[in-house]
Protein backbone atom coordinates (compact mmCIF):
# COMPACT_ATOMS: atom_id res chain seq x y z
CA UNK A 1 0.00 0.00 0.00
CA UNK A 2 1.50 3.20 -0.87
CA UNK A 3 2.64 5.60 2.24
CA UNK A 4 -0.21 8.36 0.89
CA UNK A 5 -2.69 6.15 1.07
CA UNK A 6 -1.77 4.65 4.36
CA UNK A 7 -1.45 8.31 6.10
CA UNK A 8 -5.16 8.76 4.58
CA UNK A 9 -6.29 5.76 6.52
CA UNK A 10 -4.78 5.73 9.28
CA UNK A 11 -6.18 9.33 10.45
CA UNK A 12 -8.96 8.77 9.06
CA UNK A 13 -9.40 6.14 11.23
CA UNK A 14 -7.96 8.62 14.04
CA UNK A 15 -10.85 11.42 13.14
CA UNK A 16 -13.65 8.59 13.49
CA UNK A 17 -12.73 7.44 17.02
CA UNK A 18 -11.53 10.93 18.03
CA UNK A 19 -14.22 12.99 17.34
CA UNK A 20 -18.06 12.99 18.29
CA UNK A 21 -19.29 10.09 16.40
CA UNK A 22 -22.89 11.11 14.21
CA UNK A 23 -23.89 6.88 15.03
CA UNK A 24 -25.90 6.41 18.14
CA UNK A 25 -23.65 3.37 19.19
CA UNK A 26 -20.22 3.37 19.77
CA UNK A 27 -18.37 0.87 22.08
CA UNK A 28 -15.58 3.34 23.12
CA UNK A 29 -18.43 6.03 25.22
CA UNK A 30 -20.40 4.97 28.12
CA UNK A 31 -23.25 6.50 27.19
CA UNK A 32 -24.92 5.62 24.17
CA UNK A 33 -26.70 8.80 23.97
CA UNK A 34 -25.08 12.46 24.19
CA UNK A 35 -26.76 14.66 26.64
CA UNK A 36 -26.28 17.60 28.60
CA UNK A 37 -24.86 17.81 32.17
CA UNK A 38 -26.95 18.52 35.54
CA UNK A 39 -25.28 21.87 35.69
CA UNK A 40 -25.41 24.97 33.81
CA UNK A 41 -22.04 26.52 33.07
CA UNK A 42 -20.49 28.91 35.20
CA UNK A 43 -20.20 32.86 34.70
CA UNK A 44 -16.13 32.06 33.93
CA UNK A 45 -16.71 29.12 31.82
CA UNK A 46 -18.94 31.86 29.83
CA UNK A 47 -16.33 33.90 28.87
CA UNK A 48 -14.77 34.09 25.35
CA UNK A 49 -11.42 32.65 25.06
CA UNK A 50 -8.89 35.48 23.74
CA UNK A 51 -7.31 34.35 20.48
CA UNK A 52 -3.71 33.98 20.63
CA UNK A 53 -0.96 32.98 17.86
CA UNK A 54 -0.75 28.79 17.76
CA UNK A 55 1.41 26.67 15.75
CA UNK A 56 -0.78 23.75 13.85
CA UNK A 57 -1.37 20.80 16.13
CA UNK A 58 0.80 18.22 15.83
CA UNK A 59 -2.42 15.73 15.16
CA UNK A 60 -5.61 16.85 13.45
CA UNK A 61 -3.85 18.55 10.21
CA UNK A 62 -3.87 16.15 7.22
CA UNK A 63 -5.97 15.21 4.88
CA UNK A 64 -8.50 12.50 5.72
CA UNK A 65 -11.05 10.10 4.28
CA UNK A 66 -14.33 9.43 6.03
CA UNK A 67 -17.31 7.60 5.50
CA UNK A 68 -16.34 7.56 1.56
CA UNK A 69 -15.71 11.56 1.57
CA UNK A 70 -12.15 13.04 1.22
CA UNK A 71 -11.57 16.39 3.61
CA UNK A 72 -8.51 18.75 2.99
CA UNK A 73 -7.75 20.92 5.47
CA UNK A 74 -7.59 24.64 4.80
CA UNK A 75 -4.61 26.86 4.33
CA UNK A 76 -4.93 30.75 4.40
CA UNK A 77 -8.12 31.09 6.24
CA UNK A 78 -7.83 34.66 7.86
CA UNK A 79 -10.59 35.67 5.38
CA UNK A 80 -12.85 32.54 6.56
CA UNK A 81 -16.55 33.22 6.73
CA UNK A 82 -19.85 30.72 5.97
CA UNK A 83 -23.35 30.29 7.10
CA UNK A 84 -24.56 27.06 8.03
CA UNK A 85 -26.13 24.65 10.49
CA UNK A 86 -24.87 24.23 14.13
CA UNK A 87 -25.18 21.97 16.46
CA UNK A 88 -23.33 20.82 19.97
CA UNK A 89 -22.33 18.24 21.71
CA UNK A 90 -21.95 17.71 25.22
CA UNK A 91 -21.68 14.74 28.52
CA UNK A 92 -21.43 11.43 25.90
CA UNK A 93 -18.00 13.05 25.33
CA UNK A 94 -16.73 14.98 27.75
CA UNK A 95 -12.86 13.85 28.85
CA UNK A 96 -12.33 12.11 25.62
CA UNK A 97 -9.86 13.02 23.04
CA UNK A 98 -10.52 15.40 20.15
CA UNK A 99 -8.68 15.46 17.25
CA UNK A 100 -5.67 17.41 18.32
CA UNK A 101 -5.02 15.09 20.97
CA UNK A 102 -6.34 17.53 23.45
CA UNK A 103 -9.19 16.33 26.29
CA UNK A 104 -12.60 17.68 25.20
CA UNK A 105 -14.25 19.48 27.81
CA UNK A 106 -18.11 20.86 27.44
CA UNK A 107 -17.86 23.82 29.66
CA UNK A 108 -14.85 25.00 27.35
CA UNK A 109 -15.62 27.53 24.69
CA UNK A 110 -14.09 24.75 22.30
CA UNK A 111 -15.78 23.22 18.78
CA UNK A 112 -15.62 21.24 15.60
CA UNK A 113 -14.97 21.79 12.61
CA UNK A 114 -14.30 19.23 9.08
CA UNK A 115 -11.51 21.60 7.33
CA UNK A 116 -10.76 24.20 9.71
CA UNK A 117 -6.98 24.25 10.61
CA UNK A 118 -6.53 23.16 14.13
CA UNK A 119 -6.47 25.09 16.29
CA UNK A 120 -8.34 28.13 14.47
CA UNK A 121 -10.41 30.56 16.48
CA UNK A 122 -13.98 31.76 15.38
CA UNK A 123 -17.06 33.71 16.13
CA UNK A 124 -19.94 32.09 15.51
CA UNK A 125 -22.97 34.33 15.51
CA UNK A 126 -26.84 32.69 16.22
CA UNK A 127 -28.72 34.42 13.09
CA UNK A 128 -32.00 33.49 14.96
CA UNK A 129 -30.92 36.22 17.84
CA UNK A 130 -27.49 37.94 16.93
CA UNK A 131 -25.98 36.42 20.24
CA UNK A 132 -22.16 35.36 19.69
CA UNK A 133 -19.43 33.25 20.92
CA UNK A 134 -15.65 32.83 20.15
CA UNK A 135 -14.28 29.34 20.21
CA UNK A 136 -11.48 27.54 19.68
CA UNK A 137 -11.64 24.62 17.01
CA UNK A 138 -9.54 22.07 18.23
CA UNK A 139 -11.35 18.99 16.93
CA UNK A 140 -13.21 17.20 13.64
CA UNK A 141 -17.20 17.13 12.66
CA UNK A 142 -19.47 17.22 12.73
CA UNK A 143 -20.13 14.12 10.16
CA UNK A 144 -24.01 14.36 10.00
CA UNK A 145 -25.87 15.83 7.12
CA UNK A 146 -24.93 19.02 6.34
CA UNK A 147 -24.22 20.42 9.56
CA UNK A 148 -21.22 23.14 9.81
CA UNK A 149 -20.01 23.28 13.26
CA UNK A 150 -20.25 21.63 16.57
CA UNK A 151 -20.29 23.62 19.38
CA UNK A 152 -19.32 22.60 23.10
CA UNK A 153 -22.22 22.88 25.55
CA UNK A 154 -20.73 26.20 27.48
CA UNK A 155 -21.05 27.68 23.56
CA UNK A 156 -24.11 26.64 22.88
CA UNK A 157 -25.47 27.46 25.64
CA UNK A 158 -24.72 30.86 25.16
CA UNK A 159 -26.01 31.71 22.35
CA UNK A 160 -29.11 30.18 22.97
CA UNK A 161 -29.48 27.42 21.02
CA UNK A 162 -29.61 24.31 23.64
CA UNK A 163 -33.28 24.46 23.65
CA UNK A 164 -33.57 23.51 19.59
CA UNK A 165 -30.56 21.19 19.33
CA UNK A 166 -29.34 23.15 16.09
CA UNK A 167 -29.02 26.82 14.75
CA UNK A 168 -28.51 28.68 11.71
CA UNK A 169 -25.12 30.73 12.13
CA UNK A 170 -22.11 32.43 10.79
CA UNK A 171 -19.04 31.32 11.62
CA UNK A 172 -16.21 33.61 11.11
CA UNK A 173 -12.55 33.47 11.72
CA UNK A 174 -10.45 35.76 14.49
CA UNK A 175 -7.25 36.83 13.81
CA UNK A 176 -4.95 36.65 17.25
CA UNK A 177 -1.89 39.53 17.33
CA UNK A 178 1.09 38.84 15.31
CA UNK A 179 3.13 37.52 18.34
CA UNK A 180 5.18 34.32 18.54
CA UNK A 181 4.88 31.31 20.66
CA UNK A 182 6.69 28.45 20.94
CA UNK A 183 4.43 26.00 21.27
CA UNK A 184 1.00 24.67 22.04
CA UNK A 185 -0.25 25.06 25.14
CA UNK A 186 -0.80 22.29 27.65
CA UNK A 187 -4.43 20.62 27.37
CA UNK A 188 -6.26 21.72 30.22
CA UNK A 189 -8.14 19.27 31.96
CA UNK A 190 -11.65 18.83 31.06
CA UNK A 191 -13.88 20.70 34.13
CA UNK A 192 -15.66 18.26 36.85
CA UNK A 193 -19.27 17.34 36.16
CA UNK A 194 -21.49 17.14 39.43
CA UNK A 195 -24.16 14.39 38.27
CA UNK A 196 -26.48 12.22 39.57
CA UNK A 197 -25.34 9.73 39.04
CA UNK A 198 -23.69 6.68 41.43
CA UNK A 199 -20.83 7.69 42.87
CA UNK A 200 -18.36 5.14 40.53
CA UNK A 201 -18.80 6.83 38.42
CA UNK A 202 -18.14 10.55 39.38
CA UNK A 203 -15.68 10.14 42.50
CA UNK A 204 -13.83 6.95 43.48
CA UNK A 205 -13.68 6.08 46.94
CA UNK A 206 -9.54 5.44 48.59
CA UNK A 207 -9.45 1.91 50.22
CA UNK A 208 -9.40 1.85 53.78
CA UNK A 209 -6.79 0.71 55.64
CA UNK A 210 -7.49 -2.47 56.22
CA UNK A 211 -7.83 -4.11 52.43
CA UNK A 212 -5.60 -4.13 49.88
CA UNK A 213 -4.58 -1.40 47.99
CA UNK A 214 -4.68 -1.12 44.46
CA UNK A 215 -3.20 1.46 41.81
CA UNK A 216 -3.42 1.99 38.33
CA UNK A 217 -0.80 2.94 36.15
CA UNK A 218 -1.72 5.25 33.04
CA UNK A 219 1.61 5.93 31.34
CA UNK A 220 5.60 5.96 32.33
CA UNK A 221 8.22 7.51 31.20
CA UNK A 222 11.41 9.79 31.60
CA UNK A 223 9.74 13.48 31.66
CA UNK A 224 8.33 13.33 34.98
CA UNK A 225 7.51 17.43 34.38
CA UNK A 226 5.48 15.92 31.57
CA UNK A 227 3.85 12.90 33.06
CA UNK A 228 2.85 15.16 36.02
CA UNK A 229 0.91 17.59 33.95
CA UNK A 230 -0.82 14.29 33.17
CA UNK A 231 -1.53 13.01 36.51
CA UNK A 232 -2.67 16.44 37.51
CA UNK A 233 -5.43 16.82 34.54
CA UNK A 234 -6.10 13.51 35.58
CA UNK A 235 -7.05 13.56 39.05
CA UNK A 236 -9.13 16.80 37.93
CA UNK A 237 -10.67 14.82 34.98
CA UNK A 238 -11.47 11.50 37.51
CA UNK A 239 -12.01 13.11 40.69
CA UNK A 240 -9.18 10.70 41.78
CA UNK A 241 -5.33 10.70 43.60
CA UNK A 242 -2.81 11.08 41.19
CA UNK A 243 1.11 11.09 41.39
CA UNK A 244 4.38 9.78 39.71
CA UNK A 245 7.04 7.65 41.65
CA UNK A 246 10.71 7.04 40.24
CA UNK A 247 12.26 3.79 39.63
CA UNK A 248 15.78 4.11 38.72
CA UNK A 249 15.52 7.34 36.07
CA UNK A 250 11.96 6.13 34.83
CA UNK A 251 8.83 7.89 36.18
CA UNK A 252 5.43 6.01 35.94
CA UNK A 253 1.81 7.88 36.79
CA UNK A 254 0.22 5.64 38.68
CA UNK A 255 -3.86 6.67 40.13
CA UNK A 256 -5.12 5.31 43.64
CA UNK A 257 -5.20 3.97 45.76
CA UNK A 258 -8.42 1.69 45.17
CA UNK A 259 -10.54 -0.85 47.29
CA UNK A 260 -10.46 -3.45 44.05
CA UNK A 261 -14.42 -2.48 42.95
CA UNK A 262 -13.38 1.01 42.50
CA UNK A 263 -10.15 0.00 40.64
CA UNK A 264 -11.95 -2.53 38.59
CA UNK A 265 -14.31 0.51 37.64
CA UNK A 266 -12.02 3.34 36.44
CA UNK A 267 -9.96 0.88 34.46
CA UNK A 268 -12.56 0.38 32.25
CA UNK A 269 -13.56 3.86 32.35
CA UNK A 270 -10.01 4.75 31.46
CA UNK A 271 -10.03 1.86 28.66
CA UNK A 272 -13.78 3.47 27.23
CA UNK A 273 -11.47 7.19 27.21
CA UNK A 274 -8.78 5.71 24.61
CA UNK A 275 -5.81 4.63 27.95
CA UNK A 276 -5.51 1.44 26.29
CA UNK A 277 -2.65 0.35 27.76
CA UNK A 278 -3.70 0.75 31.56
CA UNK A 279 -3.22 -1.94 34.10
CA UNK A 280 -4.21 -2.66 37.33
CA UNK A 281 -0.54 -2.64 40.09
CA UNK A 282 -0.36 -3.12 43.92
CA UNK A 283 2.33 -1.17 45.49
CA UNK A 284 3.46 -0.87 48.88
Amino acid sequence: MPIANSNKIVFGLLVLGLVQACSSSNGRYRMSQDAAPVRLPTTAELRDPIPRQEPPSRQGNKTYELFGNTYHVMGDVRDYQQEGTASWYGQKFHGHLTSNGEYYDMFSMSAAHKTLPLPTYVRVTNLANNKSVIVRVNDRGPFHGDRLIDLSYSAAYKIGMLATGTARVRVETVQAPLVEVAESPEPAAPSAIISSAPAASTATETAPANETKYFIQVMAGTNNERLQQEADALSQLYQVPATTQANDGLYRLVLGPFANAEATDLLQRLKDNGHHDVFRVQLP
